[in-house]
């Protein structure tokens, strides 16, 4: 099991909906959630994309030479972006990080910000685009020399000098719940990602994706993007949860609703159908809480609930084929810790926490062993 966590390039704060105690997306902070995760475990983290945030190569770049082993999961933009100036940068980063780099295929789906960024294509159309960006960009990544004549892409003898250190080329990831976007993940993608739907959706997906993979001869990954809350006891987590929605207004409910409602996307018209923007109904299967998606895009769930439910939630997912968990929490430099010390100890996950080694919790406040530890 892969446990990722998230670079809040957008800025972090404990309450949504409200600037109080907001902390800005400066690199020292930025630097600090990446070292702690690294130090405790997590094997990678999503830096994410969009004109909200910071620039996602230019941070995994920055933050590279700080970490040991932290994998850094990158985007690239099919529709704004060369297919062969982006695997140029890919074989640079994965060699700079020595081979610590994963990229995030994300096609778009807010109208508004890909028209900002000159990208005109309707849904059906980005998805062609996407698999013509892929077959340039996984050739010219793996060190061939390709020419290409299509509607969207036209290269001729496109080649790198460069290749990256993980081969042939790093890891893609990528995650769309409409049938184009199955189609693109059966045929190109390493690690198919779902927003945390409940089980049952998300099982349904999975297996809609490893049909289309199929049909290429290929097999898929699987991961999820949830947030989490996780406590020592239920109540504790639950209170959280009502603590992070305490400030938001109606008003802020409707306004992000209403936008989020014209973007292109599949997968945020199933994150905004878990609950219609209604506080009553936020509870969408046992320890899933959409209190998140009320006004933020995306990833709008998290699972809720003490360190034992948590990771039987987990679990379920992984029984499905889930194998990589992309987590976060607000704020993400603490939640971090309360994640790696209260779930990871009750979960398969491929590293362990290398803060601790060799620190006993008896000692007294100057530094001297207490009588149980001298005993």
């Amino acid at each position: 099991m892969e446990i990722f966590w998230f670079l809040p390039t957008h800025g972090d704060a404990r309450q949504l909906g409200t600037a109080r105690g907001a902390r800005a997306s400066n690199h020292a902070y930025l630097r600090q959630v990446a070292q702690a995760a690294d130090d405790l475990g997590f094997g990678g983290v999503l830096v994410p994309t969009g004109r909200a945030c910071e620039d996602s190569w230019l941070v995994a770049a920055s933050l590279a030479p700080l970490t040991r082993n932290l994998k850094f999961l990158v985007a690239v933009r099919p529709s704004v972006t060369s297919p062969t100036v982006s695997a140029r940068m890919a074989a640079t980063l994965d060699r700079l990080s020595e081979g610590r780099l994963l990229i995030n295929v994300v096609t778009g789906g807010d109208p508004v910000e890909q028209r900002g960024d000159g990208d005109f294509l309707d849904h059906a159309e980005r998805y062609a685009a996407t698999r013509e960006f892929l077959t340039v960009w996984r050739a010219v990544a793996s060190g061939e020399t390709v020419s290409f004549d299509g509607d969207y892409v036209k290269v001729e003898n496109a080649h790198s000098a460069f290749r990256p250190v993980q081969r042939p080329h790093p890891p893609l990831f990528f995650g769309g719940s409409s049938e184009a976007a199955l189609d693109v993940a059966g045929e190109f993608i390493d690690v198919y990602l779902s927003w945390g739907e409940p089980p049952a959706a998300v099982a349904a997906k999975i297996a809609n994706a490893r049909a289309a993979a199929a049909r290429h001869g290929r097999q898929l990954r699987f991961g999820v993007r949830l947030h989490v809350i996780v406590r020592e006891t239920a109540q504790a987590a639950w209170d959280a949860a009502d603590a992070l929605i305490a400030e938001l207004s109606d008003d802020t409910i409707a306004a992000a609703q209403q936008a989020f409602a014209t973007f292109q996307s599949e997968g945020q018209r199933r994150m905004s159908a878990l609950h219609g923007g209604r506080r009553d109904r936020l509870l969408v299967a046992p320890n899933l809480w959409a209190g998140v998606g009320l006004v933020r895009g995306g990833a709008g769930t998290a699972l809720v609930g003490s360190a034992e439910e948590v990771a039987a939630r987990i679990r379920e997912y992984a029984d499905l084929g889930v194998d990589h968990f992309v987590l976060s929490g607000y704020p993400h430099l603490e939640e971090a810790y309360r994640v790696a010390e209260l779930l990871f100890p009750l979960l398969p996950v491929n590293t362990r926490p290398r803060f601790n080694e060799g620190v006993s919790n008896l000692t007294g406040p100057f530094g001297e062993l207490l009588p149980a530890a001298r005993a």
